[in-house]
């Protein structure tokens, strides 16, 4: 991130050196989308100022860079932006060329799918656990984040309220410097499932930085992110999004739940590029799940069946598509398969 002309050649020519191809940002706000992402950041010390005014998340792999004239006032706040190293060129040259080199062989990427209720009790935690579920029935190592305060508690859903592990409370202070294998490790866990929740006592929202370090630690160990986000989206929910390559709406099959969900629909598709909406029966006026995916202006992913079963069995503390059999399991297969490239995706309304 620079957009000193000068300091851009030169990193270019040392990414070609050590074999990295490398995305360009002039500022902040361009930078946004990939922040979290990107498995290393180099920031120009032209833009120091400016990522202290965007408040961007911490995040680990942060390198402040620039030319000796430009980097003796950046030095002062480089740990305010959070970065790990300072490089001055051309001094650090080779270092930078071998911080490059060591990005050349990227790990598998993971996928991460956001879900959304377009009201309250649209069914949006009983999808997102069901998605979860589904993805290590399939063999994907998968997070499972809740990140909607209101919402219950995932791990309710998942019968998991007994199992040990750190909550998104033990996160409040992470800076983005977390162990990825070691974060993993303490969050409660079965198998390849791994679930970050909120304490009964939680606090009332996620902090950002707490969502940065776990996307971040997720990324580079996991293969698919589940979020369940809340329909007031704060700085946390809005991260999540950016980083999805999906974003799911579940919307009952009624007038106002419609209604309702055509505002929160406008405010995820500033932040995610593919929006769909999940349509949940039963529909009391008879709306066709089509009808609705088109009155947003989005299209249709699938639709829902009522399936008393799948709520007796979270009552005795069973997943949703534990078993693999149902409309629900059938949907998520589908999904899953769709986020991971292995399913074609469902026709647009």
């Amino acid at each position: 991130m620079t957009a000193d002309q000068d300091l851009l050649d030169d990193l270019l020519r040392l990414a070609a050196a050590g074999g990295c191809e490398v995305e360009v940002a002039p500022d902040p706000a361009t930078a946004r989308a990939r922040w979290t992402g990107a498995p290393m950041v180099l920031v120009g010390a032209d833009q120091v100022a400016a990522c202290l005014r965007a408040r961007l998340p911490r995040r680990s792999r942060l390198i402040l860079v620039g030319h000796p004239e430009t980097m003796q006032p950046a030095f002062q706040v480089a740990d305010l932006i959070g970065a790990d190293n300072l490089a001055v060129l051309p001094e650090a040259d080779p270092w930078v060329v071998d911080q490059f080199a060591g990005l050349t062989a990227p790990l598998a990427p993971s996928r991460t799918l956001a879900v959304i209720g377009g009201r309250g009790g649209a069914g949006a935690s009983i999808l997102a656990t069901g998605l979860a579920t589904t993805a290590v029935r399939a063999g994907h190592r998968t997070l499972l984040v809740d990140a909607d305060p209101l919402g219950g508690g995932l791990d309710l859903v998942l019968g998991w309220e007994q199992v040990g592990g750190m909550r998104w409370s033990a996160l409040a202070g992470a800076d983005g410097r977390v162990d990825p294998p070691t974060l993993l490790g303490a969050l409660p866990h079965r198998g390849d499932l791994v679930l970050l929740s909120f304490d009964r006592d939680e606090l009332p929202g996620v902090p950002v930085e707490a969502m940065a370090a776990a996307l971040d630690a997720a990324r580079r160990g996991r293969d698919v992110i589940v979020a369940d986000l809340p329909r007031q989206l704060d700085d946390a929910a809005v991260l999540a999004l950016q980083a999805a390559e999906r974003a799911l709406l579940v919307v009952p099959a009624e007038l106002r739940a419609t209604a309702s969900a055509a505002r929160i629909a406008a405010t995820v598709s500033v932040h995610c590029d593919d929006v769909a909406v999940v349509v949940r029966g039963p529909a009391p006026g008879r709306l066709k799940a089509r009808d609705i995916a088109r009155a947003l202006g989005l299209p249709l992913a699938g639709t829902l069946r009522p399936e008393p079963g799948v709520c007796q069995g979270i009552e005795r503390g069973t997943a949703p598509t534990a078993d693999g059999k149902g409309p629900l399991a059938d949907l998520c297969r589908r999904l899953v398969g769709e986020l991971m490239g292995t399913g074609p995706k469902a026709a647009a309304a």
